[in-house]
């Protein structure tokens, strides 16, 4: 049963967080055990299920840690609320701004590390791939708010922002992994931003008023 109120550590919560990623991405999901994690935080078995409830669940939240850590905004935050990204409100410039972002996230070391062991242990447990498309969500939800509110004052025409922020994610993503081998190799700048300044052309030309 998960621990409430003030019985959860914060900090506890975060070491377990850290060993998750360490343990998962060291030995494989099918191969970690709870008490391997627990060993690394420092914490008793217990607490790790007080916590996240069970091991699939703690390979999510490893999985959406993960993806926070790299898309936190600095101090100060950002115009329009969005990580790491300032909007002009030009679509094609903040469609590829956002794109840039998105691969930043995506192709991180933790985040790539996490995809390619979902890949490698999906076929063993399938429920991981619905638990990697649960915690891709949030990088499409800022994509669809821009899209929504282009539509919405007239800068694009957008009928469904969240189809639209879809295919524009999984473009950009798709391009990138395949170019970097699913984040094994790196991406230059100039790289990146081709990817998704040509994906945002791709969403502009579909979408002119």
């Amino acid at each position: 049963m998960a621990e409430h109120g003030p019985r959860r550590s914060p900090a506890k919560r975060r070491a377990i967080l850290d060993a998750a990623i360490k343990v998962f991405t060291d030995q494989g999901y099918a191969r970690t055990s709870v008490d391997a994690i627990a060993a690394v935080a420092g914490v008793g078995k217990q607490t790790v299920y007080g916590h996240f409830g069970d091991k699939e669940q703690l390979f999510l939240a490893a999985i959406q840690e993960a993806r926070s850590a790299v898309s936190a905004p600095p101090a100060g935050g950002d115009a329009e609320g969005t990580p790491g990204v300032t909007l002009s409100g030009d679509p094609r410039e903040d469609l590829t701004a956002l794109g840039e972002r998105i691969l930043d996230i995506a192709l991180s070391p933790r985040v790539s590390a996490l995809h390619r062991l979902t890949i490698a242990e999906v076929a063993h447990h399938p429920e991981l791939q619905r638990t990697w498309r649960e915690s891709s969500a949030s990088a499409d939800r800022t994509v669809v708010g821009y899209l929504r509110d282009s539509d919405a004052d007239g800068r694009l025409r957008v009928p469904d922002p969240a189809r639209a922020a879809r295919q524009f994610s999984h473009l950009v993503i798709t391009e990138g992994r395949v170019e970097t081998a699913y984040g094994m190799l790196p991406l230059r700048p100039e790289r990146r931003h081709a990817i998704a300044a040509d994906a945002a052309d791709l969403i502009i030309r579909a979408h002119r008023p």
